[in-house]
């Protein structure tokens, strides 16, 4: 193929292949003619709008979760109340220790007996009013002071000795009126040294008759002792034989029952009677029975579990207890533990032996084999035993 001139057609050269736009298809009209469809026109891209800060809805409230419950299973309440309870024996272990009466009854001097085996606690019941209004005096038959010569004197007197081993722990009454050496006042009952100077003197008198070291005081008055008894709803006692005393005209009827305040005083005070032929000799043995009853049934979980019997006997354990100054409650509790065996034969119960039924002479050699056997922790001799 050539044009005008005879010459080929000139064929550009070939470079780089240009984008060459793309036909479009003409549309068809409504003749039926295609037309080319009119050019759009450039605008500006398309922009998005941002919403302002203010226009941003605030994010939806985070919604509040129920507080869970917490469950008390069975071992956390056992817990609690184990917490509760120990509380409690705390409390009443602090009242008890700061609340009891103390005086200074154990002196040191020269010639005291050297400390023996075991512990040595001496017991004093006595006649004192303390606290007691004259309607106490007359329902509890306490006498007249002046009468009975005045001062103060001690109706019980006991040995408790806890030994260190195996041995029984032992109680052994002294006679009221047994005749002792009072240090610095000659020969004398052994009440007496109460009436002279008090608990030292006391003291002092029974470890130079006796051989043994004291290391514990503890004292109840009258009122006390009542106090306690009709505190824990009385005393169950069985009496062989009605008891009629013709000083004081208390009467006890034979049988078992419950002894109050004022009945128990009377049973372990009184001599007087029939019930009593000899005198001093049995009313130690019944103030050993009495103590054996009233020390098991405090101890009794009948007692100990029972609020209407222990607040009360909380209430009038400080008053009516009177120990050392050195002494503490947990020596207390130590006592009352070791003689709660009395009634079931756990404890060895015997009176210093004697040489007659008034009791005021001590046997020297069956007393000295029952105050070395204490003092040693070894068992006491059958022939040292006297009830």
């Amino acid at each position: 193929m050539t044009n005008q001139g005879g010459y080929p057609p000139r064929v550009p050269p070939r470079g780089p292949r240009q984008h060459q736009p793309a036909q479009m298809m003409p549309l068809p009209g409504r003749d039926g003619a295609y037309r080319q469809p009119p050019p759009r026109r450039p605008g500006p891209p398309p922009t998005r709008a941002m919403p302002s800060r203010g226009d941003v809805p605030p994010p939806p409230p985070p919604v509040a979760r129920r507080p869970r419950r917490r469950r008390f299973g069975p071992g956390k309440v056992l817990l609690t109340l184990l917490s509760v309870f120990v509380l409690f024996l705390a409390g009443v272990w602090v009242y008890l220790e700061f609340s009891i009466n103390r005086i200074a009854a154990l002196e040191d001097y020269e010639g005291r007996p050297a400390a023996g085996a075991g512990t040595n606690w001496l017991i004093v019941g006595s006649d004192s009013r303390e606290g007691l209004t004259a309607e106490d005096e007359q329902r509890l038959v306490t006498g007249d002071v002046a009468a009975a010569g005045g001062g103060q004197r001690t109706d019980t007197m006991m040995i408790a000795h806890l030994p260190d081993n195996d041995t029984k722990p032992t109680l052994v009454s002294l006679p009221r009126d047994s005749q002792v050496a009072i240090p610095g006042h000659g020969t004398s009952k052994i009440n007496a040294a109460f009436s002279i100077g008090g608990a030292p003197l006391l003291v002092k008198t029974v470890e130079q008759a006796t051989g043994l070291r004291i290391d514990h005081y503890a004292e109840i008055g009258f009122g006390g002792f009542a106090n306690i008894v009709d505190a824990i709803g009385g005393v169950h006692m069985c009496v062989d034989k009605e008891m009629h005393d013709t000083v004081t005209g208390i009467t006890i009827p034979a049988g078992c029952g419950d002894l109050d305040g004022a009945q128990a005083l009377g049973f372990v005070r009184m001599r007087h009677s029939e019930a009593t032929p000899r005198s001093d000799l049995d009313r130690v043995e019944n103030q050993r029975k009495f103590i054996g009853a009233l020390v098991s049934e405090i101890s009794s979980p009948g007692t100990l579990l029972n609020p209407f019997d222990v607040f009360p006997l909380l209430s009038a354990a400080p008053d009516a207890l009177t120990i050392d100054e050195g002494d503490h409650l947990h020596n207390l509790v130590g006592l009352a533990w070791a003689m709660r065996g009395i009634s079931s034969d756990g404890v060895l119960s015997t009176t210093v032996p004697v040489t007659s039924a008034s009791a005021e002479r001590w046997d020297k050699t069956k007393s000295k084999q029952l105050f070395d056997a204490l003092r040693n922790d070894t068992v006491v001799p059958e022939s040292a035993i006297m009830t």
